[in-house]
């Protein structure tokens, strides 16, 4: 089996690594592709990912290249990893949008919509690479926004899955907080990419006991805790949001903190300036401890459980991923990108019958949906009035002049990656 990582070269591929040696029992990956145009990261990057199959005796090949067409030849599966513009652009769009009164975060409001504009041409450009180089290999995409990206993708006819870390993220938090094992917990994960709640937390599988009010109960203060909001929230809510709803639920407050601290993009170029040190170091044969602060916790081991389920023997397996409605949320249209409980095997994802979303998240789904798609029409056709009209339709912008404001921030900020700018 061949697997190919687009960004191989970022500081996170390591990660990725340690979940492939690990798991190779799961995913037998016989050759390892690192392609990065960055080439001496991706040296770096690669002795490191060949000393940890080493020490963890994975008999894979680890290979380096910077050309994507034959780094992608003959491959089974392509993971897309990558950052148009690096942590510089992240800045960006972590700042600007602070001009204006509104949240600066890298995959949501108008920082989200800076990152879809870049992204998706280059994704698109990808993938149509692949499709010519390897017709049968399957997309699994972490790029964010990972929702807009995948139904680029889907759209195009690809063959396509977005993965998110969120949902394995909750598995683990609540089977620690309840003594099960991972595989015992099933999250009712409703939603799209970064706007999803767990409506019910199940032993056992999709028709098991359903624990979250005792979660709740018993554990509330510490689930609040790593959400950063109330607990009183949850306990009036019943359910558990993803802590990206902080952004909707919070967003004033949110906003002043941003005004007052360092950004996020900051603290990481600092981590991976660090990270890039450790790695240089030829007796390091692990993961670092400091990766761990880095981001994206579990998402090799999402990512396994994936190309293994695609790439299997047809039996399936159940994951959260990010794939076409078809009808799971029946208030949006089939062509939307959901991201919820699927059976995946061969063939692709197939959702679970998924427990409906009561109109105080309805609603919500349904206008970012409506974003998502004019979003998606701008990144891919261009021009102002598109841009200008995607932030109007965004819940956390919603107002004329601020969408004016935003959208001559966006283009003036990132004039290098919009041709049509």
């Amino acid at each position: 089996m061949k697997l190919a990582v687009v960004g191989g070269g970022s500081t996170y591929t390591p990660e990725l690594i340690d979940g492939f040696a690990r798991l190779r029992d799961t995913l037998p990956v016989g050759e390892l592709v690192l392609i990065d145009p960055a080439t001496e990261r991706l040296e770096l990057i690669g002795a490191l990912a060949r000393r940890i199959f080493a020490r963890q005796g994975h008999p894979g090949r680890v290979t380096t290249t910077a050309d994507l067409d034959a780094g992608v030849e003959g491959a089974d599966a392509v993971l897309v990893q990558l950052r148009v513009g690096g942590q510089a652009a992240r800045l960006r769009d972590e700042t600007w949008p602070l001009e204006c009164g509104c949240v600066g975060q890298e995959t949501t409001g108008a920082g989200g919509l800076a990152k879809a504009l870049r992204t998706v041409p280059v994704v698109l450009d990808i993938a149509e690479r692949v499709r010519r180089a390897s017709p049968d290999a399957w997309i699994i995409d972490f790029t964010n926004p990972v929702g807009i990206v995948t139904r680029a993708l889907l759209r195009a006819g690809h063959k396509a899955v977005g993965l998110c870390n969120v949902a394995i993220g909750f598995q683990r938090k609540f089977a620690a907080l309840l003594d099960l094992a991972p595989a015992d917990i099933h999250l009712d994960h409703v939603g799209l990419n970064h706007l999803t709640w767990e409506l019910g937390v199940r032993r056992g599988g999709p028709d098991g006991e359903d624990l979250l009010p005792g979660l709740l109960a018993g554990h509330g203060a510490a689930v609040a805790e790593d959400l950063r909001l109330p607990r009183a929230v949850l306990d009036r809510l019943g359910v558990v949001p993803s802590y990206y709803l902080r952004y909707f639920y919070a967003h004033d407050a949110v906003v002043r903190e941003l005004a007052t601290k360092p950004s996020r993009a900051a603290e990481v170029a600092a981590m991976e300036k660090e990270l890039l040190g450790l790695y240089a170091d030829p007796a390091l044969d692990e993961k670092p401890a400091l990766l761990a602060k880095r981001g994206g916790a579990f998402y090799s081991e999402a990512a396994v459980d994936l190309a293994a389920a695609l790439l299997g023997d047809g039996t399936g397996a159940v994951q959260v991923v990010n794939t076409l409605n078809r009808g799971t949320l029946p208030f949006l249209p089939d062509d939307a990108v959901v991201e919820v409980q699927a059976r995946v095997d061969r063939s692709g994802p197939v959702p679970l019958a998924a427990p409906r979303l009561d109109p105080l998240y309805a609603g919500l789904v349904a206008q970012v949906t409506a974003y998502e798609d004019l979003a998606l029409d701008a990144a891919v056709r261009g021009g102002r009035e598109r841009v200008f009209k995607a932030l109007l339709a965004h819940p956390l912008v919603g107002q004329f002049d601020l969408a004016e404001g935003l959208t001559d921030r966006l283009l003036a900020h990132n004039k290098e990656h919009l041709p049509w700018a």
